[in-house]
C-alpha cells in the first residue's frame, strides 16, 4: 500500500467496506456479522466490546443502519476515516442500484425476475439471522442480557408495543437485578 500510515488505514478502509457495500441484500443489517469479522478478527480496528457499543450507537442515532460504517471509520482513522468508510458503504451500492433500477421498472413481471425476487428473500433472512447471532454472542451481560433480548425480540414480533417501553423495561429490570447483586 502506501508509506503513509493515514493513507495506508483509509485504503484499507475502501477495501474493506466498498465489496460489503455489494452484497448487503436485505439491507446494511445484512453484512454485520462480515463486518464484525473484518474490524474485530482480520484488522482489529475494535475490541468486540467497542463494536457492539458502536453497533447500538449507530441503531439508536437517526438514519441508515449502516452508519455503523462511520463510527468506525472514525474511530480507525478520525474524520477522514469515517468519510472514506461512509462513501465506501454506500457509493458502490448506489450506483449498483441505479443500474439494477432502471433494468427493473423496464421489465414487467418476467419469470427470471420473480425468481430472483423470491431466492434473495431466504438469502437476505439468513444473513440477518447471522447478524443477529454474532451480536448475541458478542453481548456484554451474560445469560441475563441475552434473555431480554429473547423476550423483547418476542414481544416486538407478537404485540404492537412500542421498543421505547421495552428498552426502558429492560434497563430497569437490569438495574435492578444489578443492585440486588444477581447480575
Amino acid at each position: 500500500m502506501s508509506d503513509n500510515p493515514q493513507t495506508s488505514l483509509l485504503l484499507s478502509l475502501l477495501a474493506v467496506f466498498a465489496p460489503l457495500s455489494l452484497v448487503t441484500i436485505g439491507g446494511g443489517q445484512s453484512a454485520i456479522a462480515d463486518i464484525n469479522r473484518q474490524v474485530v478478527d482480520v484488522h482489529q480496528w475494535m475490541s468486540q466490546a467497542q463494536f457492539v457499543d458502536a453497533f447500538a450507537i449507530s441503531r439508536m442515532a437517526p438514519g441508515p443502519g449502516s452508519l455503523l460504517v462511520t463510527l468506525i471509520g472514525w474511530q480507525v482513522a478520525g474524520f477522514w476515516g469515517a468519510v472514506v468508510a461512509t462513501m465506501a458503504i454506500f457509493g458502490p451500492t448506489t450506483f449498483l442500484i441505479y443500474a439494477v433500477a432502471h433494468i427493473w421498472s423496464r421489465k414487467g413481471g418476467e419469470r427470471w425476475k420473480r425468481a430472483l425476487e423470491a431466492g434473495l428473500r431466504p438469502v437476505a433472512a439468513g444473513m440477518i439471522l447471522a447478524a443477529g447471532y454474532v451480536l448475541l454472542q458478542a453481548m456484554d451481560g451474560g445469560w441475563f442480557a441475552r434473555a431480554i433480548a429473547f423476550a423483547s425480540t418476542a414481544t416486538l414480533l407478537l404485540t404492537k408495543v412500542n421498543p421505547l417501553l421495552l428498552i426502558g423495561a429492560g434497563v430497569t429490570v437490569f438495574i435492578g437485578l444489578h443492585a440486588l447483586g444477581l447480575v
